[in-house]
């Protein structure tokens, strides 16, 4: 059986945000539960305050923010280390 991974994509609407949304969107699985997670929304800034998200876009996989996305963009290679796209 496969593990289940809860991906969530923080993004504010613009177009580099909707480019990441698609870009883990293309390399996620079966396995991946693909989230996006709308800034404009009360909810999603406590979620990314908790995450400790100081830009977007920004990609958080079970919980834990990736770290390409403390300190630059989203990476879809760090993304993948992650297990995003990793069916198992």
């Amino acid at each position: 059986m496969a593990t289940k991974r809860t991906v969530e994509v923080f993004t504010a609407g613009c177009a580099v945000c909707d480019e990441a949304v698609q870009a883990v969107r293309k390399i996620a699985c079966d396995s991946c539960d693909v989230q996006v997670q709308d800034m404009r929304t009360e909810a999603a800034k406590a979620k990314a305050k908790k995450y400790g998200i100081k830009r977007v876009p920004a990609v958080v996989v079970n919980g834990q923010l990736a770290e390409c996305c403390r300190q630059g963009g989203v990476d879809m290679g760090t993304i993948q280390r992650l297990g995003v796209g990793q069916g198992a």
